[in-house]
């Protein structure tokens, strides 16, 4: 019993707490890389393509460690497709956050509860009883954390703190403005829109094929074509495709191996165990990360509207969790109703058994 609490409970906590700290360090690089002149269509070819490599014998190990069902055509084609919906809201957050900033990232991806459970309910992966307490909670927090995430993207307000890194960090930053800021904004929450998605798609493919790592090679080589498409359209074969051995390589690399590769892994094994709302839950501890990390390392300019958006997401994030939860505890309390019935329910089926036998 201890074992199976810390594989369903503690691990998938742990793991996931410390991929949202991961993706910030991650997101922070990539846009260091990002103001010393990459590209960031090349960066998710190259990323997703270093992943594809990493995790190529995966379909291999899996087919002999475990006996899987036959790698059809119809589960190849909704890894496209998972490819498709990875692909694009990469390319809109990676957009999104060189307009803007890893912080404002981290704040919109505190839509992510919200779209996950709008998605749910449409998919029916969850239901809404509006005269219970906990779904009235669930919906409430969901127009909140909505709420929350337009004061971020149209209200910027005064600078709260600004750091004092190298003086040409800070001079992009000031000169930053803000229609990129409001246009940032609008790319990322594409991107949280499509999140959501992802999770629900890539949970319904692991109940068809429950391989993680072969599911994850496929994925990430299928996000690697369609990015080198989108990447040929708009960069052409100019000399952006050429990394040289700095700061840009190692973006590439770092998202390679633990974006890619280990991120969408521990993603996929989460959504397979626990569900994805369980998975959308960890998104708003990146806002406080993010924030640290933006002002410390890249020179990032607190503003007001940006601690009233994440705290009012916040709020709205929490109060989902609370009726979710309540939810859950109402349904156990139900489920364990037969087991508890009075004597005199059970009579009928004593005298029953006594009088066939």
């Amino acid at each position: 019993m201890a074992e199976r609490y810390c594989y369903r409970d503690v691990l998938p906590f742990a793991v996931l707490v410390t991929m949202e700290c991961v993706n910030v360090g991650l997101n922070t690089l990539f846009k260091a890389a990002t103001m010393k002149g990459m590209s960031y269509h090349v960066f998710v070819v190259y990323a997703y393509a270093i992943a594809a490599l990493v995790l190529l014998p995966a379909p291999f190990i899996s087919y002999r460690s475990r006996v899987l069902p036959p790698l059809s055509f119809s589960i190849l084609y909704k890894i496209a497709l998972l490819g498709l919906i990875g692909s694009s809201s990469q390319i809109m957050g990676y957009t999104g956050i060189n307009y803007s900033s890893p912080t404002l990232a981290s704040a919109i991806s505190n839509l992510t509860p919200a779209f996950t459970f709008i998605l749910a309910i449409i998919f029916r992966m969850e239901t809404v009883a509006l005269r219970r307490t906990s779904s009235q909670a669930k919906v409430l927090g969901t127009i909140v954390s909505i709420t929350g995430a337009f004061v971020v993207t149209f209200y910027k307000g005064p600078p709260m703190f600004i750091a004092s890194p190298s003086s040409d960090l800070l001079d992009h930053r000031l000169h930053s403005s803000n229609h990129n800021w409001v246009l940032g904004s609008i790319f990322l929450t594409a991107e949280y829109i499509l999140v959501p998605l992802w999770y629900i798609v890539q949970t319904q493919i692991m109940k068809e094929y429950p391989a993680e790592l072969t599911v994850v090679f496929f994925y990430n080589l299928s996000v690697s074509v369609i990015a080198a498409v989108v990447a040929l359209l708009t960069e052409g074969t100019s000399s952006v495709w050429i990394v040289r051995p700095n700061l840009a390589l190692a973006s590439i690399f770092c998202s390679g191996l633990f974006g890619c590769c280990l991120n969408n892994t521990v993603h996929t094994w989460a959504l397979h165990l626990k569900g994805p709302f369980f998975v959308a839950m960890f998104k708003p501890l990146s806002i406080a990360i993010a924030v640290g990390m933006g002002v410390m390392f890249l020179g990032d300019i607190l503003h007001l509207g940006s601690l009233i958006g994440a705290a009012i997401i916040s709020i709205g994030f929490y109060t989902v969790m609370w009726g979710k939860s309540k939810e859950e505890l109402s349904q156990d309390c139900d489920s364990g109703i037969p087991e508890h019935r009075p004597s005199s329910e059970k009579v009928p089926l004593l005298k029953s058994y006594k009088n066939e036998v």
